[in-house]
C-alpha cells in the first residue's frame, strides 16, 4: 500500500447523495477477488450509455458526457467530492477497490456508511468528513486541493480546512501498511515464537 503523506490533485465534484456500493461498482463485476482491474468500470451505469458486463472493451463503450468523470476538466482527479453517506449499501470491498484502481486516493463527504468507511482505510484512502456548509464551499474549488495528512488539514481557494483521523490509521496511512504490511512489521518475533514453539513441541 501507497504512503499518504500530502496530496495535491483537482477534485472531482459527484454532487449526489446516498451513492451505494452497487453504483461505485455493479454486482456484475464482483466476480474476480484481485484488488485490481476495476477501474475502468468505476460508477458503471453513469459513466457509460450502455450496460456493462465483465470483459467489454470500455475503450468502444458510448461515454455519458454529462457524466462528471468523463469531463475534460475532471481528468487525472486523485480527490473525489461527495454528498451525505457515500459507500452505503452492501459491504462489498470492491467499491474501494474501483475507487482506488480509478486513481482516487482521498473521498471528502459529510458523512460515509460505516463498513464502506473502515474499507477505505484498509486500502490505501482517505475518507474525510467535513459538514455540508464547507462541502458547499470545496464544490465551487476551480483549481488544486491539498490535503495534509500530518497537519490534518485541506487547503483550498485560500483557506484552510481541519479534519478529524483516528491516529492509529493516520499512522498506517502514513506508513503505508496495510493488515499484512502492519502483520509482517512482526515478521522476525513470529518466527522466533514458530522456531521456539516447534522446539517445545516436537512432536506436533
Amino acid at each position: 500500500m501507497e504512503k499518504f503523506t500530502t496530496l495535491t490533485s483537482i477534485a472531482a465534484p459527484l454532487d449526489r447523495a446516498n451513492v451505494d456500493t452497487d453504483a461505485i461498482i455493479p454486482k456484475q463485476f464482483l466476480k474476480s477477488i484481485k484488488r485490481s482491474g476495476f477501474g475502468p468500470n468505476l460508477f458503471d451505469e453513469w459513466r457509460y450509455e450502455d450496460h456493462g458486463e465483465v470483459g467489454m472493451d470500455n475503450s468502444k463503450r458510448p461515454l455519458n458526457k454529462e457524466f462528471v468523470l468523463n469531463k475534460d476538466e475532471y481528468q487525472g482527479a486523485q480527490i473525489l467530492l461527495a454528498r451525505e453517506n457515500f459507500g452505503c449499501g452492501s459491504s462489498r470491498e470492491h467499491a474501494p477497490w474501483a475507487l482506488e484502481d480509478y486513481g482516487f486516493k482521498a473521498i471528502i463527504a459529510p458523512s460515509f456508511a460505516d463498513i464502506f468507511y473502515n474499507n477505505c482505510f484498509k486500502n490505501g484512502i482517505l475518507p474525510i468528513v467535513q459538514d455540508n456548509k464547507i462541502m458547499d464551499e470545496l464544490f465551487t474549488v476551480k483549481g488544486d486541493i491539498t490535503i495534509d495528512l500530518n497537519t490534518q488539514s485541506i487547503r483550498a481557494n485560500d483557506k484552510e480546512y481541519h479534519f478529524e483521523v483516528d491516529e492509529e490509521r493516520k499512522r498506517r496511512l502514513m506508513n503505508g501498511l496495510d493488515d499484512i504490511g502492519l502483520t509482517l512489521q512482526y515478521a522476525d518475533d513470529i518466527k522466533a515464537f514458530e522456531v521456539q514453539y516447534f522446539k517445545n513441541y516436537s512432536w506436533l
